[in-house]
């Protein structure tokens, strides 16, 4: 059960108005048009897409260009971009501006992937003020109408923090919105998020809203992160593996009312959600096999907590086909009622902290020196999703 709050404002973001101020997180395999549309069809909210590397757009690689689609019923349509080159990310920018594909853009300067950061980009990148400030600008001027946030974290760790200076200068480039995952890049996913600083770069940056991020797996969560912080919305993201109807949630807690009525979520109502994950994947993908493969990964959380037993998981893990997986949910007990306990709490990734990945000699300034650019250089090879 949620507890409702008087209604949040909606959400600003330019030209765009959210009714309920709650944005799915970019998420990497995860937040494609199958799951983005899933949560859109139990709530309301922002739902952003999986991470597009610039580069990869403005050479339009054939995957990054299948992963900026947008299916007909979603509005407004956002894009997160990922870049550590002023020039591209600008240009990817215009990109989607010019060719009408996206309402709105993100920048993602919160990865704590090694990949990302040993090169530079993601968590790593607010270090280098200017360069960072550059590429703000850059995406803002580039995005024309379309408006611009940043999702970034604290730092790099608690002896390099950034976020204060990054939101001030995000302020300043212009943005529409940033957002905090109050976390460091050193804790990766692990340990509990500092909403205290979501509420000091809430009291940083006046101008625009300000979204909190960071141990969100409920309702109640928003709306004590938002009566603590002072934040204007929720960034949501580990929260609503397995469980995308927390949208529906979101929208009664936030929008006072908004939404359908709450959920009884028994083992049927669950299954049922997972079969039209997998059904969505198939469309997604255009091909029953590839959709049936990439539910696999969501199995542990949507039947998180309920009596469904490991060699029934691994036959779900397993499935090939819609068929397969509907003889499969007719051997569960349906009528089995929510768990309680077991079925909440924190899901997906945690892991442990440990010691960011970065270029050689990243830390002793934050100029950007000419060797550590041409490092950078390799930090966008990588496609985008992931």
């Amino acid at each position: 059960m949620s507890t409702s709050i008087a209604p949040a404002r909606p959400l600003r973001l330019g030209p765009i108005e959210v009714d309920v101020p709650a944005v799915l997180a970019p998420m990497a395999g995860i937040t494609n048009t199958a799951f983005r549309r899933l949560c859109r069809e139990y709530g309301a909210g922002l739902y952003v897409s999986e991470m597009i590397t610039s580069r990869a757009l403005v050479e339009r690689n054939a995957t990054t260009m299948r992963l900026i689609r947008h299916h007909e019923s979603e509005t407004p349509r956002s894009v997160q971009l990922y870049g550590v080159d002023p020039a591209t990310v600008g240009a990817a920018a215009r990109l989607l501006a010019d060719e009408d594909r996206a309402d709105h853009i993100d920048l993602n300067f919160g990865c704590p992937v090694p990949k990302v950061t040993r090169k530079g980009g993601g968590a790593a990148l607010p270090w280098k003020s200017d360069l960072f400030a550059d590429i703000v600008r850059a995406a803002v001027d580039g995005a024309g109408h379309i408006p611009v946030t940043v999702k970034m974290r604290k730092g790099i760790d608690v002896d390099h923090l950034t976020f204060l200076d990054a939101g001030r200068a995000a302020e300043d480039a212009g943005v529409a919105a940033v957002a905090l995952h109050a976390r460091t890049a050193a804790q990766f996913y692990s340990g509990s998020a500092d909403w205290s600083a979501i509420a000091a770069l809430k009291e940083a940056v006046t101008s625009i809203p300000v979204l909190g991020n960071g141990d969100i797996w409920s309702a109640d969560d928003a709306v004590r992160m938002m009566a603590e912080t002072g934040c204007d919305g929720v960034v949501v993201g580990r929260g609503c593996l397995g469980r995308p109807w927390l949208f529906g949630d979101l929208a009664r807690a936030l929008g006072g009312g908004a939404g359908t009525e709450p959920v009884d979520a028994t083992l049927g109502f669950v299954a049922a959600a997972f079969r039209r994950h997998a059904e969505l994947l198939v469309e997604f993908f255009e091909d029953e096999d590839r959709g049936c493969r990439d539910i696999r990964k969501h199995v542990a959380w949507y039947f998180k907590g309920y009596p469904v037993g490991g060699e029934t998981r691994a036959q779900f893990a397993l499935a090939s086909s819609l068929a397969e997986i509907d003889d499969l949910i007719g051997t569960l007990d349906l009528t089995a009622p929510y768990p309680g306990e077991a079925a909440e709490g924190q899901r997906g990734r945690a892991g442990t902290p440990k010691r960011p990945a970065l270029p050689e000699g990243w830390l002793d300034s934050r100029d950007l020196a000419k060797d550590a650019a041409g490092a950078m250089a390799e930090a966008e090879l990588d496609h985008s999703g992931g």
